[in-house]
Order: structure tokens, then sequence, then C-alpha cells
């Protein structure tokens, strides 16, 4: 049978594990997947990023919440980068957009 979006995604995640790159990028690695599934990913994806390069493409902001730089982008240029703690404190567009999912502040 066909396999659903989420599982494609797992297994292609599983793959990156077993490649074990120098530089992982993540491009919405977690978007078709439910909260559960979504929580046990990212504690897995956790363990990969762990000294690693790591590229995250994210707009659910809870998946680079524990990142070292992030970059905010708004219609092709970065406005804003940074922690997100210091992020956060600017009350700019990162802050509208954290406020907007509810999940981070």
């Amino acid at each position: 049978g066909k396999l659903s979006g989420g599982q494609r995604q797992r297994i292609s995640i599983a793959r990156a594990i077993l490649k074990n790159p120098e530089i992982l990028i993540l491009d919405e690695a977690t978007s078709a997947l439910d909260t559960d599934s979504e929580r046990l990913v990212q504690d897995a994806l956790e363990k990969l990023m762990k000294n690693r390069t790591t590229i995250i493409i994210a707009h659910r902001l809870s998946t680079i919440k524990n990142a070292d730089e992030i970059y905010v982008l708004k219609e092709g240029q970065i406005i804003e980068s940074g922690g997100h703690n210091s992020l956060y404190a600017l009350n700019g567009y990162y802050t509208k957009l954290c406020n907007m999912q509810g999940d981070l502040n």
C-alpha cells in the first residue's frame, strides 16, 4: 500500500540518521506528523543534531526553539536573527509569529 506523509517523513529521517552526515538539512521535518509522532521524531532529531551543523527550515516554531542561531525571513529577506530568547525579547516579527503559534513564550 501507499505510505502516508508522516510515514514517508519518518523513513526520510531514519535514512538521515543512518547516513550520519556532517551537515544535516531539515525542511519542515515534522510538518506531516501528529503531535505524538512529532514529539518522538523531535527527540530523535535532537540526538541526531548534536555536534553537527544543522539547517532547519520551519514554519512550526517549536521545531527551532533550541537552535543556536535563528534567521527570520520575510519576503525572502533576513529581517531578524539571534537565539530564541533574544529574538523574542526584541518584540518584533519573530515575537509576533511565536505569539500567533501560542506555544513558545
